[in-house]
């Protein structure tokens, strides 16, 4: 990047004044960072144009049409470097990849424009994401208010690293509002929630949460994973971060681990200085995987999206299933989602077959398509059963206090033909 490329994006030696505004989170701040070369587009665009063409890199050298692989873990100092160091502005210059790349830049500004958010940061995983904002945005004396059946990762999390770093955390039932209220307390900093739940997609009220958070000066986090930016954007709804396992939908592909965080630059870059501590980086390859299979989003969750309501319409009332978890359906209590949501409710769907938890067992072995496996979001179907899987640390007991009864599948589907998972389903569910 020439000097004057990055005096373009914000830095301009010798301005001693601009130091001022170190700690003050109240100062004004430019999205980003972006380079003059990272393509910026309009906010009124359609999610698949937008997946398609925020932040690639258009580079000035070669024309080439998608963003370069910016594989070098350290770049050239300047004097603009020298000035970002000083100024304590090192996140808007190239200068180590630890800090920032434009491989990073790119896919930052991609979800960021999806989400609607000021700026974003790539982690190395999602739970580098999660732990990182967790950190950031509370300290030693602080209170949490989280679900008791968020992530396994982020539960943990909260259950076993917080109170030693000094936090204490309330878990509730993420669709009690007044559970929510009451556990609020003055010294409360950070409210976490999901914007629908694994493996029986709850959906907590995210306005109203938001509108609980405002009231008693707290942050609102909430990770959306299983929805994706596609088809919900919690900042709209109130939210002041959002966080992903960009491992799920936004890449698609079942072949990157990463994270990322979105929201208003004076928590992202809070954040983003957290990660840098903790050291989870997202490296240039895995950014040009990620930003390839982001420009695919919103014609992925189409068919995730359809997917999943034909195969919740087809199970329900099956007489070899107990129950069926899944927005699309009548019966499905969280019914303000649907007024949420932009374009549908993901490919993840619940349900409880006959013969319990050996019945589940049969009925994954006898199938044809999915592959048995942890993990979603991929064009592939994945099936897995939570009692072995996700939520096998709890007793039988804790399962059932959070809903989760014996015979509970979790089935993450996929973008194949819709008729063909049906009719996979309907001949596994024969060998019950």
């Amino acid at each position: 990047m020439s000097e004057q490329d990055r005096t373009a994006v914000g830095f301009r030696a010798g301005l001693e004044d601009d130091a001022r505004w170190l700690n003050d989170l109240k100062r004004r701040r430019n999205p980003g960072p972006r380079s003059v070369h990272h393509r910026v587009v309009e906010p009124s665009l359609g999610a698949a144009t937008v997946a398609v063409h925020a932040g690639t890199y258009e580079d000035p050298v070669t024309g080439a049409v998608g963003t370069p692989v910016f594989q070098t873990s350290t770049f050239l100092l300047d004097e603009l470097s020298y000035s970002a160091f000083e100024r304590g502005a090192t996140r808007d210059v190239p200068i180590y990849t630890r800090y920032g790349n434009p491989s990073q830049w790119s896919v930052q500004e991609k979800v960021a424009a999806l989400e609607g958010a000021e700026s974003a940061v790539v982690t190395s995983s999602g739970m580098s994401a999660i732990a990182s904002t967790i950190y950031a945005l509370t300290n030693s004396g602080s209170h949490i208010v989280t679900a008791y059946d968020v992530y396994g990762g982020t539960y943990n999390l909260m259950r076993e690293d917080m109170p030693s770093a000094g936090r204490e955390v309330t878990f509730v039932d993420s669709t009690d509002l007044a559970a929510i209220e009451a556990a609020i307390r003055p010294e409360t900093q950070l409210l976490f929630f999901e914007s629908l739940t694994n493996p029986l997609l709850k959906a907590p009220q995210l306005r109203a949460i938001a509108d609980i958070a405002r009231r008693h000066n707290a942050l609102l986090v909430v990770d959306n994973t299983f929805l994706s930016p596609v088809n919900l954007r919690p900042l709209d709804l109130g939210a002041d971060i959002v966080v992903h396992s960009a491992t799920k939908y936004l890449n698609g592909h079942s072949d990157v681990t990463a994270g990322v965080v979105t929201g208003r630059r004076k928590f992202v870059d809070r954040i983003w200085a957290q990660a840098l501590r903790f050291g989870g980086t997202m490296e240039p390859l895995t950014c040009y995987l990620l930003e390839r299979g982001l420009k695919t989003l919103a014609l992925r969750m189409r068919a995730h999206n359809d997917n999943a309501v034909e195969l919740a319409a087809f199970l329900d009332g099956h007489e070899k299933i107990r129950a069926v978890h899944h927005p699309s359906l009548d019966h499905y209590p969280h019914r303000h989602l649907r007024d949420d949501v932009l374009d549908g409710y993901g490919g993840m769907i619940g349900f409880e077959v006959v013969g319990g938890d050996t019945g589940a067992l049969n009925f994954c072995a006898a199938l044809k398509i999915p592959y048995v496996a942890t993990s979603l979001g991929g064009v592939e179907s994945l099936v897995s059963l939570p009692f072995n899987t996700s939520h096998c640390s709890l007793t039988t007991a804790q399962r059932a206090s959070i809903g989760i009864r014996p015979g509970l599948v979790r089935y993450s589907a996929g973008v194949e033909r819709a008729d063909d998972l049906i009719a996979d389903i309907a001949q596994a569910l024969e060998s019950i």
